[in-house]
């Protein structure tokens, strides 16, 4: 077993002053194996908060990080799971040796299956809306943990504050998102397992 926090669109502390202190309470050193971070932490001290919780830790550029050399995308495997993480704010070309990656319009499923095939994961982890979505799409899978901090996005003003725990066991990965909603932690679990479409 294997647990990964996924999380992003911070936006400390220029849309939020600090995580939810009912995630920080939950969110403790030594428990978590691996952090990955879709963007837009901003500043640095958030990056030195995660690495505090857990030194294995992969981000990707949101259009605010003060940070420049964080990637565009990247890839990671954990366990039997190979993950793509990009923040999605990709609206002009982003070229690489071989593909472009363009995510337009945010979120649009078939932008995200293509990112998917591009980076050939099995589990694409993406941003940029703060919205949560998980769901199997063209035997992947592509999770958005939303905002961290329930910071408002360019779109809505109405968002709750989200991140996802995935906790990998062979062939199953079991998505926790968990969600502050009107002062209340609220968890829900969706269990998916790979199979042979799947990467490798």
């Amino acid at each position: 077993m294997v647990l990964v926090l996924a999380l992003g669109d911070l936006h400390i502390p220029h849309r939020a002053p600090d995580l939810p202190a009912k995630f920080k309470s939950m969110l403790v050193p030594g428990k978590i194996q691996h952090i990955i971070c879709t963007g837009n932490l901003c500043i640095k001290e958030v990056h030195d908060y995660l690495k505090s919780l857990c030194p294995d830790l992969h981000i990707t550029r949101g259009e605010y990080d003060e940070d420049a050399r964080y990637p565009e995308t990247k890839t990671v495997t954990i366990g039997q799971f190979k993950l793509g993480l990009c923040h999605g704010h990709q609206r002009k070309l982003v070229c690489s040796c071989i593909e472009c990656i363009k995510v337009v319009p945010w979120g649009d499923l078939d932008s995200l299956a293509m990112l998917q095939r591009q980076l050939d994961v099995d589990i694409l982890v993406t941003g940029h809306t703060h919205q949560f979505k998980a769901y199997k799409h063209e035997g992947g899978v592509v999770i958005n943990p939303g905002s961290g901090t329930g910071a408002h996005s360019s779109i809505t003003y109405d968002v709750n504050p989200s991140f996802v725990l995935m906790d990998i066991d062979g062939l199953r990965v079991v998505v926790y998102v968990y969600e502050l909603i009107d002062g209340e932690v609220k968890v829900d679990k969706i269990d998916f397992k790979k199979t042979a479409t799947m990467h490798g």
